[in-house]
């Protein structure tokens, strides 16, 4: 579950983590106001305006038919309100959300940190992900922090320091040491940064994130260490642990379809292919649409009905995949072990009459539970439904419907 950026600086002051602070609003008013609120307490001159989205690329993105920046600066209280109004309401395309853009619903009005002091700046970069071939947290840092940080770990990977911790240890402090040694730090900056580097371990591990990235990673000109912008993904399966986190999910961030599956407990995630397919288990689901592509076709989606499947499950299923004009064909590919054959023939025959005209051609393939019961209702119940018994029969079904 990702959030955005202004509800993850509020998780990260719950671990002491020193943030840029701001103001979440919805409207160009409401930002002016939150300016003014911004330079009462801060004492800031300038806020910086950044689009609320789930996507990186803020900063170079801009709004469709305006020439505004995801992220720009406000000099006054008119300023910010006129940035405000030009993100708002608009879609902001970057390279994370490709052409199609992502509708702005809300803006963080921030606090200026790059105020002049005795000491020079620096833009650093911090995240904190798993690492799956070492089965180990893994902390990512460079000296090279901000906007062009995907450029750096392509040009010179060797700017990019790695540590890694057990997941089941706390990060020692001498590696949160070594961290903020390779920065180039020294006196107070090297002491906030031990400080920032353990903090925000223990909010990845507390929290149960699957990802969190500081980008950038700020020391002030005064020697602080704060965390400019933030990117924290949680792991969904986690989610029981926290009731409270479950509820910052904005789902109008998320694809309709995807959403909708959610609620009937289906593995869903919408693709850009032109045959449907329903299949029972993650794994035949990935072969069956290795089939898909050897036979001609593009899969339009990945849906797993899982082993609690029945004829309510199966009809949300449907549903969700004919609400996608691409599709011209749906394959069923079940294998009976835990569900039976014969529940999902008859979600089949349940959705088929309650949806009603299916212009579409449906292929099914039925093995192992009540398989024999399932052909059996399928051909009793009058439908226009192909039926298949090897792979190799359903996946000359599917060219011949996506050759038509």
């Amino acid at each position: 579950m990702n959030l955005h950026e202004y509800q993850a600086k509020e998780l990260l002051k719950k671990y002491n983590v020193p943030v840029q602070e701001g103001i979440p609003v919805d409207t160009p008013e409401a930002a002016a106001e939150a300016y003014k609120q911004l330079k009462v307490q801060y004492g800031n001159e300038f806020a910086v305006v950044k689009a609320q989205i789930h996507a990186g690329g803020r900063g170079k993105g801009t709004i469709r038919g305006k020439e505004q920046r995801g992220v720009a600066v406000g000099k006054n209280a008119e300023d910010v309100k006129t940035i405000a109004g030009n993100i708002l309401g608009g879609v902001l395309v970057t390279i994370q959300t490709g052409e199609a853009g992502k509708l702005v619903n809300k803006v963080l009005v921030a606090q200026d940190v790059y105020y002049p002091g005795p000491n020079p700046i620096k833009e650093l970069y911090l995240s904190i992900l798993l690492d799956r071939a070492k089965g180990q947290n893994v902390i990512m840092y460079s000296t090279e922090g901000g906007m062009d940080i995907e450029e750096v770990a392509h040009n010179t990977p060797e700017k990019i320091f790695k540590e890694w911790v057990q997941p089941n240890a706390t990060l020692q402090p001498f590696q949160a040491r070594k961290i903020a040694f390779n920065f180039g730090l020294s006196g107070e900056a090297f002491k906030n940064m031990v400080k920032f580097v353990t903090n925000l371990y223990n909010a990845y591990v507390g929290l149960d994130a699957s990802m969190l990235e500081i980008n950038p990673l700020f020391k002030t000109s005064d020697e602080k260490i704060i965390a400019v912008d933030c990117k924290l993904n949680l792991d969904d399966n986690a989610l029981m642990r926290h009731a409270d986190l479950e509820a910052l999910r904005d789902i109008s961030e998320e694809d309709p379809t995807e959403v909708e599956a959610g609620k009937y407990n289906l593995n869903f995630v919408k693709l850009d292919g032109n045959v449907g397919c329903m299949v029972n288990g993650a794994g035949l689901a990935m072969a069956t649409m290795d089939m898909i592509k050897l036979s001609g076709g593009e899969p339009a989606n990945f849906l797993d009905v899982g082993g609690t499947a029945n004829a309510q499950t199966v009809e949300a299923g449907f549903r969700i995949i004919l609400k996608d004009p691409k599709v011209k064909a749906i394959l069923i590919n079940i294998f009976g072990g835990i569900v039976r054959c014969d529940r999902v023939a008859q979600g089949v025959i349940d959705a088929y009459k309650s949806i009603g005209n299916i212009t579409v051609p449906i292929i099914v393939r039925l093995q192992g539970t009540n398989a024999e019961e399932a052909k059996k209702l399928i051909e009793e119940s009058g439908l226009t439904v192909q039926s298949a018994i090897l792979l190799s029969e359903a996946a000359a079904l599917v060219n011949k419907a996506v050759s038509a």
